[in-house]
């Protein structure tokens, strides 16, 4: 075997095939679903896929909380976000709002999400 190995292609939740080893499941877009049912004034902020991570969406409430799932591709995010009427922006043209880092300084313990 060579110093690099070739990964396997899985299935995004859309079907489009990824090079990545873990796609988005049925759970990571009902844990964004649950956060946006549970919370106030939601939006969505999408992350591109890397060569580590498939294509996620930090979904960040009013009050600065937020998580961040893989949801396989802009396309089934972007259903996401129309399906709940969420406001879904590119984290790299927008970056994230002060909110975000406020929430994260006063609740160290639960940064890495």
């Amino acid at each position: 075997m060579g110093w690099f190995s070739r990964r396997l292609k899985t299935v995004a939740a859309d079907g489009i095939p990824t090079k990545l080893d873990r796609a988005a499941t049925g759970e990571d877009l009902a844990a964004l679903e649950a956060f946006v049912a549970s919370r106030a004034g939601v939006e969505f902020y999408l992350e591109p896929e890397t060569t580590a991570t498939d294509t996620t969406v930090v979904a960040i409430a009013h009050d600065g909380e937020w998580i961040r799932r893989r949801t396989g591709s802009p396309r089934v995010a972007g259903a996401l976000a129309r399906k709940h009427a969420v406001p879904l922006y590119e984290a790299q043209k927008t970056g994230y709002p002060e909110r975000m880092r406020v929430w994260n300084r006063a609740h160290p313990e639960r940064r890495a999400r």
